[in-house]
């Protein structure tokens, strides 16, 4: 059997190579009913720090930049890192806008990019308006069908309720409680451990396109 497992360890190896090539050169775009996803840009910056730099926002995620100059630091580190195929960060530009309100974040947790962990953030004014549900369905095909990831986690704060309600509305699967396990403002939280499966993602792609037709 030894052989055989070496076999499949290495096809799995290859085809995530494979799968790196593209996007660590330039990330695709996305054009939806109502926004567009892609790459942030250095003068997306401002508008990033006026909309999840609050404290409405920013209060259950890592803290985020907190100047301009701080946002097109981590703009210029995010667009390095996906060159080196570690990470990748799309902005959510709106319909008739031209810079991102928000973003996605999609980062490797082992070599290969076979298990990773995705994040987000959208500007308050645009909660509610389906940016984020339609969005993540082109960041779940974008991580299991090209960029090649097995399996996607995310983590949010268990006082975080619209954040868990978005994560369960995509068909995340929770897995548990993180006990006190994510520090903001000097306070320990717990969080939630969500995850999804390729199959599972794909199982509930094909499953919606049966409803269309």
């Amino acid at each position: 059997m030894a052989p055989v497992i070496r076999s499949i360890t290495t096809a799995v190896s290859d085809a995530s190579r494979a799968h790196h090539a593209a996007w660590r050169e330039a990330l695709p775009t996305f054009v939806d009913a109502g926004f567009t996803l892609r790459e942030l840009e250095a003068g997306d910056a401002p508008s990033l720090l006026a909309h999840i730099s609050t404290d409405e926002v920013s209060r259950f995620i890592s803290a985020p930049p907190v100047t301009v100059e701080q946002f097109e630091r981590f703009i210029d580190w995010s667009r390095r890192h996906r060159a080196a195929g570690h990470s990748c960060c799309f902005g959510v530009v709106p319909a008739g806008e031209t810079r991102a309100i928000g973003l996605f974040q999609l980062r490797s947790l082992e070599t290969g990019f076979l298990r990773a962990e995705w994040g987000f953030a959208l500007g308050a004014a645009f909660w509610g308006s389906g940016l984020f549900v339609a969005g993540a369905a082109h960041i779940l095909d974008f991580a299991f069908e090209t960029v090649g990831v097995l399996r996607l986690e995310a983590r949010a704060a268990v006082v975080n309720g619209r954040g868990n309600g978005a994560l369960r509305k995509v068909g995340a699967v929770q897995e548990g409680v993180l006990r006190r396990s994510f520090l903001r403002h000097g306070q320990y939280h717990d969080q939630v451990l969500w995850s999804m499966l390729a199959e599972e993602w794909q199982r509930k792609r094909n499953l919606h396109r049966l409803r269309i037709h």
